[in-house]
């Protein structure tokens, strides 16, 4: 058996520059392993689970008790912010507490600004985390012209100033974790890279060769933004530079600033799901604007999944074996978003935005009043509909006739035998198999959506379907994302440019794992910029609402259809100035109508204009009952009393123009 899972886990050396092991089965990307406390990552072992305390760090009792909730909850390891030297010589009294309490649970220590912390910290804990962007070196948004012979000069300041810091390490047995966030990426950085996936590559890049300098190799890889595109982008691109120079370092992977509730977990399975797929990632820590040991029950569900993707599960895959993809052939950028070309068929593909197309075949179609679940809210008294922003497009009545008008700008679609029989075909659409499709003698001049299976279809089938035919495209594979894309790999091949609708069926699946494999297998191809709408099925008990919400928080968490305010909200932590749930909360309940606006929510100057990187509005704590305004990464008002903040947040998105007034 040891055999077979080696031969699963293979280094990407044998490929043509790639960045996972395989585009269509599942293999998980064989990394080093590393020593951390009793609990070793990467190499053969789990996915690891992991979330951060958001206590006081020199509150020793509360951060020990929060630490064990999170533990019982399914953390693996704690990460406890250090921010300067007399938190970092506090966990020792943490973990000696821990410890007499039978929890030998690995901690982590967080550091940014002060190296001093991170050698005192190291040699109490099991890890500690390094940001590449302020740890020796500097943030100011200052664009700086460098000679080479400059920038290496500051390199080996750099050098200097991380060597003592590893050097413990090495005595001690700890590891590193070399963390790159999006947002803040050093002046150096920018100035030689841009804001790009590049540019936190290199970041992290420049450390890892430092460490192998000094000889020294504990190390975990990571790549956060709150950006899943970019997010995704940065983890594939540090694949590839590491394969390219011999590294197969262990990947800590998370989405930065996720949120709270369902996009909070729509939007981390988004980024953190489509990495699993490919089989990249060692450790998961899910960041929800909720207490941490929420967090670890979400990361424990995305990443059972994988363990459940045994090789006997793979070898009866449907996938043809001679179906192969190379990277050097692929027909699009990984490391890149760019939208699949498509012709569009009505309001489906071409430039419009993505569709969402729901079930309501099983629906009372007796009554209107049920529309409002999927974003058409009916007034009995004016005999019309109110649109919400994320009302769906298209709806699936199956053999199913509705006894009232649907709304004129929400269009049906029928089996293809009920379609031919409707007196008024007026935005009624018919949906066909793909056998049915190519005897069928009648069919609609406007929109015909066809059927097919990802892996069902041949070069000479493509050639049958005309130009007013939009195709759903099913999977049953176990690694059905692989397949769908698969499918969108060959149309791009052969320069077919029928747009298509992505449908995921999930049967027996409960609505808190919907989301997140939803988000992941849907999400996937979004990210990838393949798809021109989503079709989710699943069963009765899940109720629309939720299936709406989830088709449109997958597009929003791709940054493929904006349909409602984003708010980009850190998940707190000992660092934290203010209470963030009730905070978020209270923003979210004045400005959550603000469609397409993006705020960016921080505890701290930490996490402050870096890590919000591309939010309109910024609202950062910055001392006890005082917070500070951003434009972009612009202040625009320091220090403001938190009674009056929110309010002065507001002024300030009226005097960009961005406000509208909430309609009933």
């Amino acid at each position: 058996m040891m055999e077979e899972v080696l031969g699963q886990h293979t280094l990407l050396s044998t490929l043509d520059g790639g960045y996972c092991n395989s585009l269509t089965q599942y293999s998980r990307f064989l990394t080093r392993e590393v020593a951390i406390g009793d609990v070793p990552m990467g190499g053969l072992n789990p996915i690891r689970i992991q979330s951060m305390t958001t206590t006081d760090t020199m509150d020793t009792l509360g951060t020990v008790e929060q630490t064990i909730r999170m533990v019982n909850s399914g953390c693996e390891y704690v990460r406890i912010t250090a921010p300067s030297m007399k938190e970092a010589e506090n966990l020792a009294n943490i973990k000696k507490e821990l410890r007499l309490r039978g929890y030998t649970v690995p901690l982590v220590a967080d550091i940014h600004f002060t190296p001093n912390a991170a050698e005192a910290a190291a040699r109490i804990v099991e890890k500690v985390r390094v940001n590449p962007g302020n740890y020796a070196d500097k943030k100011r948004f200052e664009n700086i012209e460098y000679t080479q012979q400059a920038y290496q000069a500051e390199l080996e300041r750099i050098y200097k100033k991380f060597t003592p810091l590893v050097k413990i390490c090495k005595e001690y047995g700890t590891a590193m974790r070399i963390g790159t966030n999006h947002g803040s990426l050093s002046d150096r950085i920018m100035s030689h890279y841009g804001d790009t996936p590049r540019g936190m590559v290199e970041s992290a890049m420049e450390f890892i060769r430092m460490c192998e300098d000094l000889n020294y190799y504990n190390l975990v890889i990571s790549m956060k933004a709150s950006n899943t595109q970019v997010m995704v982008q940065a983890y594939r691109l540090l694949v590839e530079t590491m394969v390219k120079e011999g590294m197969n370092y262990p990947l800590h992977l998370g989405v930065t600033e996720a949120g709270d509730g369902e996009d909070g977990r729509i939007k981390s399975a988004v980024g953190i799901g489509t990495l699993l797929e490919d089989g990249l990632g060692d450790t998961i820590r899910v960041s929800l604007t909720e207490d941490p040991e929420f967090e670890a029950p979400v990361a424990k569900a995305m990443a059972l999944r994988y363990e459940k993707r045994t090789i006997a599960t793979v070898q009866n895959e449907r996938l043809n074996p001679e179906k192969k993809f190379s990277f050097a052939a692929l027909p699009y950028s990984p490391y890149e978003y760019n939208r699949r070309h498509t012709t569009a068929v009505q309001h489906i593909g071409g430039h419009h935005h993505p569709i969402v197309m729901l079930d309501v075949s099983a629906e009372n179609l007796k009554d209107p009043y049920f529309l409002t679940a999927v974003g058409y809210k009916y007034s009995a008294g004016l005999d019309k509909y109110n649109l919400a922003d994320q009302a769906c497009d298209m709806v699936y009545l199956g053999d199913q006739l509705p006894s009232f008008s649907f709304p004129g700008n929400l269009k049906q679609v029928y089996n293809y035998n009920t379609w031919l029989l409707l007196k008024d075909k007026n935005n009624c659409h018919p949906l066909l198999s793909f056998e049915e499709y190519k005897t069928a003698t009648l069919k609609d001049e406007l929109l015909n959506l066809v059927k097919v299976d990802a892996a069902g279809l041949t070069e000479q089938d493509f050639s049958i379907l005309k130009d007013n035919v939009v195709l759903v495209v099913e999977t049953s594979a176990i690694h059905g994302m692989a397949e769908q894309r698969s499918f969108f790999i060959s149309l791009m091949k052969l320069n077919i440019q029928l747009p298509v609708i992505i449908k995921r069926t999930y049967p027996g699946v409960k609505a808190d794992d919907l989301m997140l494999y939803a988000a992941t297998d849907i999400g996937a191809l979004f990210t990838d910029g393949l798809g021109d709408g989503i079709w989710m099925d699943a069963d009765a008990s899940v109720g629309l609402p939720l299936m709406n919400a989830t088709s449109f928080g997958i597009l929003q968490a791709t940054r493929t259809r904006i349909s409602k305010t984003e708010y980009i909200s850190c998940p707190s932590c000992g660092r934290t100035l203010f209470d963030l749930q009730e905070t978020t909360q209270l923003i979210r309940s004045r400005t959550d109508h603000l469609k397409g606006i993006k705020i960016g929510i921080m505890g701290c100057i930490v996490n402050g204009p870096g890590e919000m990187a591309d939010a309109d509005y910024g609202y950062v704590g910055t001392g006890p009952d005082k917070i500070t305004l951003y434009r972009g990464k612009q202040v625009v008002k320091k220090n403001v009393n938190a009674a009056r903040a929110l309010d002065d947040l507001i002024d300030l998105i009226k005097e960009d123009g961005n406000w509208v007034e909430v309609t009933a």
